[in-house]
């Protein structure tokens, strides 16, 4: 299956900002935030095509995800 994800601020770093992976059936997020070399504590907001997500689901092909690390400021 093909997967679109989205990285922002500092999950950035050293990676694209926009990347297209291809991933076997039966794979969840977690295992593409390994993937990614992300740590999960690294990740606050999860998102599939734009609607709150969790580790343990399962994207399906074409699917977007949208990760976003803890943000701070005031």
């Amino acid at each position: 299956m093909r997967v679109t994800i989205k990285l922002f601020a500092t999950l950035r770093r050293g990676r694209d900002k926009i990347l297209e992976k291809e991933y076997p059936e039966g794979t969840i997020v977690r295992d593409i935030i390994k993937d990614l070399n992300i740590d999960e504590n690294d990740v606050a907001i999860l998102l599939k095509n734009g609607i709150s997500a969790k580790m343990d689901n399962e994207p399906l092909d074409g699917d977007t995800l949208s990760i976003f690390p803890p943000i701070g400021g005031g």
